[in-house]
């Protein structure tokens, strides 16, 4: 999980794939962040994209940095604990302007059943799950 999460930092931006009824979305995101030894994502609940989990947690992200790509799937769980949610908004403060661990509309998700992989036209892919 290192490895991604690292990627997902210095990536700064993924996109997110989720599905709503037959047709997928996907949308940019920014916040990657490991709490209690699991790799976490940050939205608010009123957004389309916490519905869309809601109906279907299985997702996946995509990034590209230095000619890498990072494709990671697995499943969102929910984590509503107050810890998980200021450990995300300490570890972006910048949200802090939009988000507060008790306002109700920050939600937090760990990923569960994960597999990310890295490929290049040039090295070998290379898998990590967690």
């Amino acid at each position: 999980m290192e490895k991604t999460y690292k990627f997902l930092k210095e990536a700064q931006t993924y996109f997110l794939a989720t599905v709503e009824g037959d047709q997928p979305r996907v949308r940019p995101f920014g916040t990657a962040n490991i709490f209690e030894g699991k790799l976490y994502i940050q939205t608010g609940n009123v957004k389309p994209v916490a519905k869309q989990i809601a109906a279907n947690p299985k997702v996946e992200l995509c990034a590209f940095k230095d000619g890498v790509w990072l494709r990671l799937s697995g499943e969102l769980v929910e984590d509503d604990r107050v810890e998980a949610k200021k450990a995300m908004l300490d570890a972006y403060p910048n949200l802090r302007a939009m988000y507060d661990e008790n306002d109700g509309v920050t939600t937090v998700y760990y990923f569960k059943n994960a597999k990310a992989t890295f490929e290049s036209f040039t090295a070998p892919k290379e898998e990590e799950t967690f």
